[in-house]
């Protein structure tokens, strides 16, 4: 890297800005390879997934569940009682959990692998050009990986009343009495059942149907376990209004356009979306075609100014740190060898982390079916079924596999214990275009919860005894002794 100390101009090969999951990735891959790269941040090293996101969402998730191990022991023939919750404490581990992993993403570390790491507000000022604290950056190629934010709906009084956002819900150091979320996607529900586990009253109020990028009848298996924990669950509800109150919040609703209400509480989280950072980072200088939705790309990553790639959140894709993952890989494949890329071949998994998790992957039954008809082979197993779910307690729940005629998998979704764990055998056959068949040929280990997908990939067989061919075939072996 050379640096013209009269205009100040730093000309790496690479220059990232954003020290997000996928911003990290594509630095240290670049620096392994001995590249000159420059990475910008503004925030906090590791982005969204490790201060506000993924790690203390996980954190809390599994504080709630250790609370509710004491609420369920019954079964298991231990006296049940209600926990003593210490929600300070709960914080410290959620923090403790930031803290330790927070090294791996810091700047020492980079700096140790060779990064050039700038702390400031990176701004285009041309097309091949990034100023950040009065430095001018002339890059080979630019990375953007600024991820996203909460999407604050324009619900009348949100500019006047407090409320709480995925950056700001985990600094709470005492226990919210009545959380109230906007929003039932997987993020609204998560935070619900972890609050409501650990001694919160929580209402979740929701436009449309509750968890609506997942399977129907799974969605509703999970919905069904947190109503048994507590958790009030408003489907097809409107926000009309949001105003503070001395206690807290009071939010005015309509249900099925049609009955009117209120509800009052003492916290009120939004998480109706994410919106991508793409404000003050100058892309009309660059040529850089943007929306709402987030930064314009083709199918390789690569924005309308050749020169920069977006990658994660802010390019409008899934919005999963193991999406600017599988990005950052990519655009390293590009930007170092000329490998050509094609982002949209990336079979994508995703998990909502209630308790049962739901996972799924490829296509949803409703796709499958709008695309196969009547050809769509639907293979279910339950693990009510699964010898290891039954002697953990935990029998509900299903394996669904999404099968062409010829039983090639083409989606799967999974309800139950552990469902984000075994998602990804399933990832692995779709992106490798295997059949179910695959499944029978392997050996599981027995008593495992991944012997539900085996017994699921073993109904498309399930006719094979009676079909005449099959069975004249037999006879025929059977005269030879």
């Amino acid at each position: 890297m050379t640096k013209n100390k009269t205009t100040k101009t730093l000309t790496p090969d690479i220059c990232v800005i954003g020290a997000g999951s996928g911003g990290l990735s594509v630095a240290a891959a670049a620096a392994a390879f001995g590249v000159d790269v420059v990475l910008i941040e503004k925030g906090k090293m590791g982005g969204d997934c490790l201060n506000y996101g993924c790690v203390p969402s996980k954190a809390i998730i599994a504080a709630g569940k250790a609370a509710a191990t004491f609420r369920g022991s019954e079964k298991f023939g231990i006296a049940a009682q209600e926990p003593q919750i210490d929600f300070s404490q709960v914080n410290d581990h959620v923090q403790g959990v930031i803290a330790t992993i927070a090294p791996h993403d810091s700047v020492e570390r980079f700096q140790g692998l060779g990064v050039h790491v700038i702390q400031g507000a990176g701004e285009f000022t041309a097309p091949d050009t990034v100023q950040v604290n009065g430095q001018n950056i002339k890059a080979r190629r630019f990375v953007v990986a600024t991820g996203s934010r909460a999407a604050i709906p324009p619900i009348p009084g949100v500019e006047d009343t407090p409320f709480l956002t995925n950056e700001t819900l985990f600094e709470l150091k005492e226990r919210p009495e009545h959380l109230i979320i906007i929003g039932a996607g997987p993020i609204g529900m998560e935070m619900a059942q972890a609050h409501r586990r650990l001694g919160s009253r929580v209402t979740v109020i929701e436009a449309l149907r509750p968890l609506a990028v997942t399977d129907p009848e799974h969605a509703a298996q999970v919905i069904e376990t947190m109503a048994s924990e507590g958790v009030e669950i408003l489907a097809n509800t409107k926000v009309n209004k949001i105003e503070k109150t001395e206690a807290g919040v009071k939010v005015s609703v309509k249900v099925d356009d049609e009955a009117e209400g209120t509800i009052e509480g003492s916290h009120l989280l939004i998480a109706a979306g994410r919106a991508p950072n793409v404000a003050s980072l100058g892309l009309e200088a660059a040529g850089v075609e943007y929306s709402r939705r987030g930064i314009k790309t083709d199918d390789g990553l690569r924005t309308t100014n050749k020169k920069i790639y977006a990658i994660g959140d802010v390019a409008g894709g899934p919005q999963f740190t193991h999406a600017a993952g599988a990005h950052a890989s990519l655009v390293i494949r590009s930007i170092l060898f000329r490998m050509p890329i094609n982002h949209n071949s990336i079979t994508m998994p995703a998990v909502t982390y209630t308790e049962p998790e739901i996972g799924q992957v490829g296509l949803s039954e409703q796709q499958a079916k709008e695309q196969l008809g009547d050809k769509l082979r639907v293979l279910t197993a339950e693990f009510s079924g699964n010898d290891r779910a039954l002697a953990e307690g935990k029998g509900k729940g299903q394996v669904k596999l999404l099968a062409t005629a010829k039983g090639q998998l083409i989606g799967a979704s999974i309800v139950g214990p552990g469902a984000g764990e075994q998602i990804g055998l399933l990832a692995l056959m779709i992106s490798q275009k295997l059949k179910v068949g695959a499944l029978l040929g392997v050996v599981l280990p027995y008593p495992t919860l991944n012997e539900a997908i085996r017994r699921a990939a073993l109904t498309y067989y399930a006719d094979a005894p009676k079909n005449l061919w099959v069975r004249r075939v037999l006879a025929i072996l059977r005269m030879f002794g």
